[in-house]
């Protein structure tokens, strides 16, 4: 099962048009995915985990999603555009559904993050910084077309939040936490062991990531 490594954005092409505004494919360390989904449940959510359903935007080889279903959601989603991270993401979930790793139902679901076909809520999406500016403005409108007068039904995890500034201008959002989420140990060791090693050196390490959780309150707001 592979979930590792590091995917830059020119590399991750499916044909769409968005395919330029993608970051890149880096799997979240699962103490910061552990610790943020925590401290989301400490505000609390709107409503029970086992009413809730999970949504990871930019899946990519499926690593989120691996983690939520370890947890007692309704059910959790994988939306991912590019198709081998795609294939990827589908052979890890069959080996940890046969590993009996999952409790709560998972799936994938190959679809733009702005042309995905949103579940009624109550809904948590998590976003690990899939892509820029210009997307993540199309993705807000998409969500507040989708839960609309839903006040309180839809909670966003944002792991390095660089596009933070563009929640605050998209209405109908508030922030209910914004702060830095430390790795384990071991989890910084192995992001350092992947980010020293990549080719261009783009990318920097850190033993944390800035994170931010947004509650959808609703256009009226």
């Amino acid at each position: 099962m592979r979930t590792s490594g590091l995917v830059a954005g020119r590399d991750l092409k499916s044909g769409h048009a968005h395919d330029r505004h993608a970051t890149a494919y880096y799997g979240v360390a699962p103490s910061v995915f552990q610790r943020l989904v925590k401290r989301w449940r400490r505000i609390p959510p709107a409503a029970p985990i086992e009413d809730t359903t999970f949504i990871d935007v930019g899946a990519g080889m499926g690593r989120a999603v691996l983690l939520a279903s370890e947890m007692p959601f309704r059910s959790v989603i994988g939306v991912e555009l590019q198709p081998a991270l795609m294939r990827t993401a589908r052979r890890n979930l069959a080996a940890w559904r046969k590993a009996g790793r999952a409790i709560a139902p998972m799936r994938m679901v190959q679809a733009d993050a702005v042309e995905f076909d949103w579940p009624a809520g109550p809904a948590v999406v998590f976003l690990f910084n899939p892509f820029g500016a210009v997307v993540m403005r199309r993705f807000l409108r998409a969500l507040a077309r989708a839960y609309g007068e839903d006040a309180g039904k839809l909670d966003v995890l944002y792991v390095n939040n660089e596009q933070d500034w563009v929640f605050e201008e998209q209405k109908g959002f508030v922030r209910l936490f914004a702060g830095k989420v430390r790795r384990s140990a071991a989890d910084t060791a192995a992001d350092r062991r992947i980010l020293t090693n990549q080719p261009d050196g783009e990318y920097a390490w850190a033993p944390y990531e800035d994170c931010s959780i947004w509650r959808w309150i609703g256009r009226s707001n």
